[in-house]
This record gives structure tokens, sequence and C-alpha cells, in this order.
């Protein structure tokens, strides 16, 4: 999980979590140098805190190296995960058929456009098998290092791991739903959210450096 500055959102997720650890899964959080209390909000509940430099693709490729299970799974702060999340991805896995996947997700938040945003993130994910790191990126060991993890770029880094991925083999496609803070879309209008994030992904798509759609994102 990696984290910046997010001691507001950690309890919560982190009390989600206990269950996962008392069944014996590790929780790492890899922290990107934040400055409130989440590396020690992580260290009471028990999870491994792995210290990183800043941005996402490296924190998670710090966490992952640090981790020592033969399945990874890669969630964002302000995402939760459905209860029976670890038996899904297991299941998901168990047949060789699938070397990674994610799970359809859910935007928390009132309003129509919100569900459509969702449903049109999950539809779309499907034809392409490009998963985003809102719906919690699961793969194995084997796999994310036959690719060498996540490419060290600010943006667009979980679709560039799965363009990878999918050379490996097709995703696993999990209809139970994380549900995902509808902070973003929130903090600058659906309307708003949805076209930026449609220009960004053609921008990529034409070639244009990650450094200036991070640029243009933020």
């Amino acid at each position: 999980m990696p984290v910046l500055n997010e001691a507001m959102e950690l309890p919560r997720l982190l009390q989600d979590l206990a269950s996962i650890m008392e069944r014996g899964s590790e929780v790492i959080v890899a922290d990107g140098g934040s400055s409130d209390d989440s590396a020690a909000i992580a260290q009471r509940f028990g999870c491994t805190v792995e210290s990183s430099p800043r941005g996402r693709a490296r924190q998670m490729n710090a966490g992952a190296k640090r981790a020592t299970g033969d399945a990874l799974l890669f969630l964002h702060a302000d995402t939760r995960l459905p209860d029976d999340a670890v038996t899904l991805v297991a299941n998901a896995l168990e047949n060789g058929r699938h070397a990674w996947g994610r799970f359809d997700v859910r935007i928390d938040g009132a309003g129509a456009m919100l569900r459509l945003v969702a449903w049109m993130m999950n539809g779309r994910s499907r034809l392409t098998s490009i998963a985003t790191g809102d719906q919690a990126i699961f793969v194995t060991r084997a796999a994310f290092d036959e690719v060498r993890g996540f490419p060290d770029q600010p943006l667009m880094e979980d679709v560039e791991l799965s363009k990878r991925l999918r050379r490996v083999s097709p995703p696993a496609c999990i209809t139970e739903r994380v549900s995902t803070s509808a902070r973003r879309w929130e903090a600058r209008g659906v309307w708003r959210t949805i076209l930026l994030m449609w220009r960004l992904r053609f921008d990529y798509w034409r070639g244009v450096p990650p450094s200036v759609l991070a640029e243009a994102y933020r």
C-alpha cells in the first residue's frame, strides 16, 4: 500500500484489514516520506512499514520487494477490499490460467454519475485488459518479477504494468467490487475529472512522456 500523508484515511482502512492480517496475510505500508503520522499509525496496527522515495510506482516496488508471499495485491489508501478478498484472489490465481487480475470497482459517494463512471471503468477494463490502481491489482510474484515490476514513471504506471502483464496472461476480472473514495471526483468535479483522464490516456497512447502528463494531472 503506497501512502503519503494519509493519516486521516489509514485507521479506518487498517481496521478493515485486521482480519486479513489475523489470517496470515502481510500488510506492507510503503511510505513515501509522510510528514504526518502515517508511518506511526501503520506500525500501531501491526503493519510492516517500508520507507521509499516518493512516487507511487517506486513505493509499490519497494513494498513488493519487502513482501515474502507468492502473490501481491496493490491497494490504494482510499480503497476498501471486500471481506473475502484473499479467497477471491487465491481462487483467481489457483489454476494457472491467470497470473494477475483486478476487481470491479464502485465509487463511494452519492449521485448517478459516479455509478456511471464506475460502470465505464469496469467495462473499459474488460474490453482492454487494462486495470487501474483503484481496482486493487493483484499478481503472482513470478509474473511481477518477469515484467520487472512497475515502471519508474510518475503517472500511468498501472496502465503500463497492465500492458506488460497481459503479455503474460489475460487478467482475472473479479466481479466483486472494491470501494474507492470519490474525493478526487468531488474535488475537481465529475465531468472535469472524466475529461481530464480521457485526455491523459489519449496523450499517453500517442506517446506523451509520463512526466508531462503528471504535470497536467497536478
